[in-house]
């Protein structure tokens, strides 16, 4: 049987209980036998609140220290600058020619793909996964997306990297409900590292 390999990639800055939630969901589906997450070193449209490489991969060994079929990976931090999805699968499926590799995302990284770094050829190397959003329109997805796409069922948790650096804890502005937001130990990282600082301002 071939191993089918999930891969769900992003700058995890931070990682936040959004992205532990889809993660369940792409592994509950069972289409795939695990699930690779791999953050990106240098993405294309460079950020100025972008946490070191080494923290934002550091938080993602926390937030899932604990959780079966997850690998975290560190490719993109040895591969040529900057970080596009297509060098990242491509070095996957000539270094793993035995698997079969899923490149896995949200209905809202969906509705800008056809934006991404020559999509045409990255859909041609990989079907993608995608949790589903009730109610999203996706009649605005070009039709040779949607022929590369399986939907996974998915409740989404509304919650945002950006918004979370943001505020003053990860919670609300009074400093509660910090793990509505973001698993306690992300928000003790953050407050230990002092990240986001300029940002976001810990307890």
């Amino acid at each position: 049987m071939v191993e089918r390999i999930g891969i769900f990639g992003g700058a995890f800055n931070p990682v936040h209980n959004g992205h532990l939630s889809v993660a369940s969901s792409f592994l509950e589906s069972n289409l795939i036998h695990s699930l690779w997450l791999i953050p990106t070193a240098d993405p294309p449209h460079k950020t100025d609140s972008l946490a070191p490489f080494r923290h934002r991969l550091k938080m993602l060994e926390i937030a899932f220290y604990d959780w079966d079929r997850i690998e975290i990976n560190d490719l993109e931090s040895r591969l040529e600058n900057p970080s596009y999805t297509l060098r990242t699968v491509t070095h996957l499926q000539d270094s793993y020619g035995d698997r079969l590799f899923y490149l896995c995302m949200g209905e809202d990284s969906l509705s800008r793909f056809s934006g991404w770094y020559k999509y045409e050829e990255l859909l041609q190397r990989a079907c993608l996964l995608v949790a589903e959003r009730p109610g999203y329109d996706k009649r605005a997805v070009p039709e040779k997306i949607l022929n590369r796409t399986i939907f996974v069922e998915h409740e989404p948790v509304d919650i945002s990297s950006t918004d979370i650096r943001k505020t003053n804890t990860g919670g609300d502005e009074s400093g509660a409900d910090t793990g509505k937001k973001l698993p306690d130990s992300i928000h003790q990282y953050i407050a230990a590292n002092a990240l986001y600082k300029d940002q976001f301002t810990t307890r």
